[in-house]
């Protein structure tokens, strides 16, 4: 994805930012608790926040004692962040331009987020705000397709509904590969950890479909290939015993990769 089309599609979401709060997911808890884990009571800035969903799940582990500040580019998506979260200190920024002191946290974490990120950029920015001894990162919702109809599904849906990172062997070749910062303000990064923990969301045909369409890949498409693909979706959600009638569980693992500041 160059440049332009990465521009495009990491601004499309404030179109869709009521139905993008109301159909996403939130994170797995061990997820989130493995990330935090080398800090616990720690100072988390929540980085490409969105609509608060990886926010949400940090304020739920109220037990880790971390102190959240979220930051997020996009005014729709702020808005709804804090309207759902109005205890939490939400702002205007993004990862290139961090609204943030030296050193002020102790923990950087981006929900689908840090793939929009320049990196060339925000690296070393996030190592201007990371404490030194800090952690950086990234978790990612992916559908768990060594399920057979999720795999049908990821099939069915193509590559806009459905794209890179999006099921556990495309995640972990993608994060394998990303661009993590290495210098920045002096500081260097140690080596990167992936792992995946167990997920799942109840929907139903409509709101999975509601969900899908709430992928860039989807809201950058045009209104009758957008349409068609919908279609094809609910076809095939329609033919599985495991999701024609009433709710289920979408099987999904969030993954995360991790890097320590040193």
């Amino acid at each position: 994805m160059d440049q332009d089309e990465r521009l495009l599609h990491s601004s499309s979401f404030g179109a869709a930012a009521v139905a993008y709060a109301e159909h996403r997911p939130d994170y797995a808890r061990a997820a989130v608790r493995w990330a935090l884990e080398p800090a616990p009571g720690a100072r988390v800035l929540d980085l490409g926040a969105g609509t608060g969903k990886l926010t949400g799940t940090l304020v739920s582990l109220g037990s880790l004692g971390a102190e959240v500040t979220a930051v997020e580019p996009d005014p729709a998506m702020l808005t709804e962040l804090r309207r759902s979260l109005p205890a939490v200190r939400a702002l205007p920024g993004s990862a290139e331009v961090i609204p943030l002191p030296d050193a002020s946290v102790d923990v950087v974490l981006a929900g689908n987020a840090m793939h929009w990120f320049d990196m060339a950029v925000a690296g070393p920015e996030i190592a201007r705000v990371l404490a030194p001894g800090g952690i950086l990162a990234g978790l990612w919702n992916v559908l768990d397709d060594g399920v057979e109809w999720v795999a049908g599904l990821a099939e069915i849906s193509g590559s806009a509904a459905i794209g890179p990172r999006d099921t556990p062997t495309s995640w972990r070749a993608e994060t394998a590969g990303m661009h993590l910062p290495k210098t920045g303000a002096s500081a260097r990064f140690g080596s990167p950890e992936q792992a995946e923990f167990p997920h799942g969301q109840r929907r139903t045909a409509d709101s999975l479909v509601a969900t899908l369409a709430t992928r860039a890949g989807m809201l950058v498409m045009p209104e009758q290939e957008q349409e068609a693909t919908q279609g094809r979706i609910r076809a095939f959600l329609a033919s599985r015993p495991e999701t024609a009638h009433g709710e289920f569980t979408l099987p999904m693992l969030t993954g995360v990769l991790r890097v320590r500041r040193l």
